[in-house]
């Protein structure tokens, strides 16, 4: 087998692939030229590396010929490296299910780089104990849960960096059923039958997310989600590129959705729904509303509101394991 390992100092992968090693040994190369070099060979093509004493790396495949220049192994940046206390397995699905749930709400604002992450860490719901991820830009907020695995009692709360989740996830969709995680305060290792993922984490304390979860929340109304985010979507045509602002607004089993700006006009679209209580009007940010929609696999979501200056809640109706917060906005 060989092993390939590279680093941008902040995330380390190193990956194995089988292969047939005449003579063994280590080199350094540059990876995006080595990248384009077999991204343009034919596929099925046999590549052989030679690694000689003279610092460059030949690379053979047919009748072409490649000679690059490496650099001494032993100033390789090892990221790797260092006691990880942390250690617990998680399933590929439930990894999964975290990340994409929650990624969305990511914050792209570098000046808040505690919030350029997920927070994943050990949350306590009805008594049971849980691993939970949590993100958010100060807009919107998502809660995803899942079973806390065994090893995870005594984890520290961590904010896994944007760039890692990316990662990551593409590493789940290649890989088998089971996820390593082992961590420490200040690096995440993601270790996969062929891959090991081991990132920074970002230096910074996540904000006491809890208090912006409303509680008492007694406007509640259910609705079909693709019909739903489907309507959101034609009605906020109409809303300025700026704000994609859309107004809800709600009498008994009747959501009347409208969207208007100077440049473009009005839009207004009637969705049944489920809601029994007083009128009440409330905007919020189109794209925002539909990202949430989305997340929510059920047919159904529950949106509990108080008025239409404070945070919604939305759930899916039959799965409690994800809670998304809303901000609303002027309409």
């Amino acid at each position: 087998a060989v092993k390939l390992n590279a680093t941008d100092m902040d995330l380390d992968i190193v990956e194995s692939t089988t292969a047939q090693v005449s003579t063994p040994g280590t080199t350094t190369v540059p990876a995006h030229t080595l990248y384009d070099i077999v991204r343009k060979l034919p596929d099925g093509a046999q590549v052989d590396l030679d690694a000689g004493a003279s610092g460059e790396l030949t690379l053979s495949a047919g009748r072409s010929r490649f000679t690059l220049q490496s650099l001494p192994t032993d100033e390789f940046p090892v990221l790797s490296g260092g006691e990880l206390p942390h250690a617990f397995t998680v399933t590929s699905a439930e990894l999964r299910a975290l990340i994409d749930r929650s990624k969305f709400a990511i914050s792209t604002e570098e000046t808040r780089y505690y919030l350029n992450g997920i927070y994943l860490h050990k949350a306590e719901r009805d008594g049971i104990n849980v691993l939970r991820a949590v993100a958010t830009d100060g807009h919107r907020l998502a809660n995803v849960e899942s079973p806390l695995p065994a090893g995870a009692e005594d984890m520290p709360g961590v904010i896994v960096p944007r760039k890692a989740v990316t990662e990551l996830r593409k590493l789940i969709d290649e890989s088998g059923d089971e996820v390593r995680v082992s961590l420490s305060e200040t690096k995440i290792r993601f270790a996969f039958d062929d891959a090991v993922l081991t990132s920074k984490l970002i230096d910074g304390t996540f904000p006491d997310y809890e208090r912006v979860i409303p509680v008492g929340n007694d406007k509640t109304m259910e609705v079909d989600c693709k019909p739903f985010a489907d309507a959101v979507d034609r009605v906020s045509a109409i809303s300025s590129e700026k704000s994609r602002a859309v107004k809800l607004a709600l009498t008994n089993g009747l959501l009347v959705l409208t969207a208007s700006s100077p440049e473009h006009g009005s839009a207004t679209e009637e969705v049944e729904v489920d809601y029994q209580g007083d009128d009440i009007e409330i905007g919020f940010n189109s794209a925002y509303l539909i990202d949430i929609t989305r997340q929510i696999e059920g047919d159904k979501a529950r949106f509990s509101m108080a008025d239409s200056a404070s945070p919604t809640i939305v759930r899916e109706v039959d799965d409690d394991s994800a809670l998304y917060v809303l901000m609303p906005m002027r309409v």
